[in-house]
Formats: structure tokens, C-alpha cells, sequence
């Protein structure tokens, strides 16, 4: 049995690679020295491994500040962002089947989380959906999977800023000017990067706080509005004059953007604590709660708004709010919500866009400066390049038009987010192939060989199966624009791949 190596140090990777090797061959800059310590002494956990092996190498022990409150607020918190204050008006024209494709999705999110729960005994580390598809196939899959992920959060980035700046526009008129909106897109973009340099536990902090923020408004919204609801108000169960299966299929399209971020605590796994545990439960705390919210939130503002007149709504929640009170105040009150719900979804996600390179970075399968701390132990070139691409973007956004390339990258964002996903169940069907469900960082505790009882076997291969199954319908949903423009812009990754693995091969060879 081996020592397992500090958060984002690389494993042997590739199918080649044997799981109950006695020690692990350095892969990247940022591997430790192979280590045999805890073969003279007793079975240890992960935690406790890695700081065996910061004592031998002489690496700092990763920081680990979020505990499960943090980890499950980090997880609603990138859920939960500015898309479910529209999310009703979208799908209103399909008809109450929407209500259907909710439910679908949430059942699909939960099975993911459960799989990256289970991704993360294997391998407890910060970049999760990096690593566990490089663990199984090699670096060339991790880093497609690492390509494919940091594109869809600077892209998203940006997209949640400028949609910061609809609700400010409720709350201080912008009177159309672009370069106020611009003013306003680039503040709610950098103030959030402003406090992920001040370090992880400051952006535990704002993600609890600003999720408490957005989720008790809109749960008391999704409870209280029950009590108002007209069954009239409804409208037909498929409006859309298509088959239920198409409409099933239609206003699922329109929803999946809006459960991305159930594989932030995965993400993240290197700065929570007890991840083998940590990580399963927050992904699963933190989806069915954001899906509570979703589902009945949706069915509330349903029945509190005509569909004829939701169909045309640019604020349902706030409509929904009216409704209630017979009072315009509710536009205010949910723009301030929205507000703070899109900040603090900006606060986790540029933590996701620095992190995933950064664990790409220590293994040198993206550039150098990717893998560099700052003082509060977040990848601070991570955070600066994710917050610089977004705020090219957003200027393009005010300077080109509503129809500019913008609106195309945000339309491949599902897709790129989605790939991680696919990667990442394929990577747990081969190791359960292999028959092996346990993680490397086991082998403290066993060969990772051992005989498996039939129902955990059973129920991690039916969550693997499903969860790809799940992710592979969601990128056909995506549309054929929005899959065809992702392959081209995943593809225009391969050549940084091979400029960057020709330098770390010459670099090994001399």
C-alpha cells in the first residue's frame, strides 16, 4: 500500500497503471517524492496520508476550510444562480410538461451527485472532474475534461454578470446606456474575484451568507405562493404543438443550464474537510435542496400567473410576488434577491474556474502559472485569467450587439459542462470493470481488490450507468449549433495539449 500524494498532485494514470502498486511514479511539476511511510505503520485515512507525505516531501499540506455547511452552500450556491428568476417564463410555452422535465433533471442531478460522491473516496482532491477521467484514461482524457470545464466557467461567468445587470436596471434605471451596463457587468464580476484573493475561507464564507440570502426568499415564495394558487392559471399540459416526448425533450434543453455546479464540491474536494464523506453529502444536500427550490418554486409562479400572461413575462417571480400582495413591490424585492443570488454564484464559480487548471496545472497539462497559490491558498492566476476572459467577453457583449459570438459560446456552455460530466461515469464504469470501487488513496487501508458486497456493487454500477446515460441526453439536448460549435471549441484545445505535453516529455527525457 502506498501514501497517497497532496491535493492536486498527480496519480498514476492511465489504464497501464497498476492499482495495487507499492509505490506511484511522480507524473507532473507537482507530484511529491513516492513514499513508503505507511508501510511501517497501522491503516490511515486520506487526510492523514496526506500530511504523512507533506512531512517526507516537504510540500505544504493542502488547506482544507470548507466543512459541510460551506461545501453544501458552495454547491446550491453555483446552482442556484440568476436562471431561475427567468427559468418560468422559458418554459412556460411548452406547457405545464416543463414541470415534468424538472423533475427529470433533478432526479438526473442527484444521481450525478451521488456518482461524484463516490468519485471522491477514490480520489479526495481539488479538481475532481479533471482527475478522475485522467486517473482512468490517462492525462490526454484529463485534460480534455479540464479544457472542456474551464471554458464552460469563464463563459458562464461572464453570462451571470450581464445578467446582474437586468435586475440593478429594476432597482437603479440604467436607461438603456451600455456603458453603464458594461460598469455594471465588470463590477459584479470583479467583486467576487476580489473576494476569492482574499482565500477560501472567505469564499466559504460569502457563498453561505449570500446563499441564506437567495434561498430562504425563494423557498418562503415556493411554500407560501402553494396557499395562493390557481388551477387555472396552469394552462395546458403541452402547449408547444409538439409530441410529449419532443416538449419533454424541448424544455429540458432550456433547463439543464440551470443544474450545472452539482460537481462543485468534487471540484473543490482538496479545501473541504473529511472529503471521503464531505463531498458525497454536500453534492447531494446541495442538489435536492436547489431542485426543492426549482420544482416548487416553478410550480408556484405557474399557478400565481396566467400562462398567457407568463409566456410574455420578463419578471416572473416578481409577477408571482404582485400576485400575492396586489402590490408592485415585488419586483424590488426579488431584483435584490436576484442581486445577491448571482453574486454569490459568481463568488463559487470563479473559485471553480481556478481550480480545475490549477489541478491540471500541477500535473503540467496547462500552463505554469495555472498551478501558483496565493496567501489564502486559492490559484490566483486562475482567478485573474477567468476574470479577464469574462471581461473581454462582456465587453464584446456591450460594444457588438445582442447577436455577437457572446450569444453563441454561451449556447455551448451546456455542452462543455456536460463533457466533464460524461468523462467522469465513464471513468467509475471502468473501475468498477476492473473491480476496483475503492480509491488509490485506500491502499492505506487495502489492495483496493477486495471482495465487493453485491448491493454496493449493484448500486454503484446503476448510479455509473445512469449518470452517463444522463449526461450524454443532456449534451443531445443541447442541440446540433451547440454540439457541433463545443467539438470545435474543445478540439481547439488539443494544440496547447500537444505544445504542453511535448515540453513536459523533453523536460523528463533531459
Amino acid at each position: 500500500m502506498t501514501v497517497p500524494r497532496p491535493a492536486g498532485a498527480a496519480e498514476p494514470t492511465g489504464p497501464e497503471s497498476p492499482e495495487s502498486a507499492t509505490a506511484a511514479e511522480p507524473t507532473g511539476p507537482g507530484s511529491s517524492e513516492p513514499s513508503t511511510a505507511a508501510d511501517a505503520g497501522p491503516a490511515v485515512g486520506p487526510a492523514k496520508a496526506v500530511a504523512a507525505v507533506s512531512a517526507v516531501s516537504g510540500a505544504p499540506a493542502p488547506r482544507r476550510t470548507f466543512g459541510l455547511a460551506a461545501a453544501t452552500a458552495l454547491v446550491m450556491g453555483n446552482i442556484i444562480g440568476g436562471g431561475i428568476f427567468a427559468l418560468p417564463a422559458t418554459v412556460a410555452p411548452y406547457g405545464t410538461i416543463s414541470l415534468l422535465a424538472f423533475l427529470v433533471l433533478s432526479v438526473g442531478a442527484v444521481l450525478l451527485a451521488l456518482l461524484f460522491g463516490r468519485l471522491a473516496r477514490r480520489s479526495p482532491v481539488t479538481g475532481g472532474l479533471y482527475v478522475y477521467p485522467r486517473d482512468a484514461f490517462g492525462e490526454f482524457a484529463g485534460f480534455l475534461s479540464a479544457w472542456s470545464y474551464w471554458t464552460m466557467c469563464w463563459v458562464s461567468i461572464a453570462a451571470l454578470a450581464v445578467a446582474v445587470v437586468g435586475y440593478v436596471d429594476v432597482l437603479i434605471p440604467l436607461h438603456g446606456n451600455h456603458v453603464l451596463q458594461a460598469v455594471v457587468a465588470m463590477a459584479a464580476l470583479w467583486l467576487p474575484a476580489a473576494a476569492n484573493f482574499a482565500g477560501t475561507r472567505w469564499v466559504g464564507a460569502v457563498q453561505v451568507v449570500s446563499t441564506i440570502l437567495k434561498f430562504v426568499p425563494l423557498l418562503l415564495l415556493a411554500t407560501i405562493g402553494l396557499f395562493f394558487v390557481d388551477a387555472d392559471n396552469f394552462g395546458p399540459f403541452n402547449a408547444s404543438g409538439q409530441s410529449v416526448s419532443g416538449a419533454l425533450a424541448a424544455s429540458a434543453a432550456l433547463l439543464l443550464y440551470s443544474f450545472l455546479g452539482v460537481e462543485s464540491a468534487a471540484v473543490s474536494a482538496g479545501e473541504v474537510r473529511d472529503p471521503e464523506r464531505t463531498v458525497g453529502r454536500a453534492s447531494v444536500l446541495g442538489t435536492l435542496a436547489s431542485a426543492l427550490v426549482y420544482v416548487l418554486g416553478t410550480i408556484a409562479v405557474f399557478g400565481l400567473v396566467p400562462h398567457d400572461r407568463l409566456v410574455d413575462s420578463g419578471a416572473p417571480f416578481a409577477d408571482a410576488v404582485n400576485a400575492i400582495t396586489g402590490s408592485g413591490w415585488g419586483g424590488t424585492a426579488i431584483a435584490l434577491v436576484a442581486v445577491a443570488s448571482i453574486t454569490g454564484c459568481l463568488n463559487g464559480w470563479i473559485l471553480m474556474a481556478a481550480q480545475m487548471p490549477y489541478a491540471a496545472a500541477r500535473d503540467g497539462l496547462f500552463p505554469a502559472p495555472f498551478a501558483r497559490l496565493g496567501k489564502g491558498g486559492v490559484p490566483g492566476f486562475g482567478v485573474w485569467a477567468c476574470a479577464v476572459l469574462g471581461s473581454l467577453l462582456i465587453a464584446l457583449n456591450y460594444t457588438a450587439g445582442p447577436d455577437t459570438t457572446f450569444r453563441v459560446l454561451v449556447l455551448i456552455t451546456t455542452f462543455t459542462g456536460c463533457v466533464p460530466y460524461l468523462l467522469s461515469a465513464a471513468a467509475q464504469l471502468y473501475w468498477l470493470a476492473r473491480g476496483t470501487r475503492e480509491l488509490p488513496h485506500s491502499r492505506l487501508r487495502s489492495s483496493g481488490r477486495g471482495p465487493h458486497r453485491p448491493a454496493g456493487l449493484a448500486r454503484d454500477l446503476i448510479v455509473a450507468v445512469l449518470s452517463f446515460g444522463f449526461s450524454f441526453w443532456l449534451i443531445a439536448g443541447a442541440g446540433y449549433a451547440a454540439v457541433y460549435q463545443g467539438v470545435l471549441f474543445l478540439f481547439a484545445g488539443i494544440p496547447v495539449y500537444v505544445w504542453l505535453r511535448g515540453r513536459k516529455d523533453t523536460a523528463q527525457a533531459a
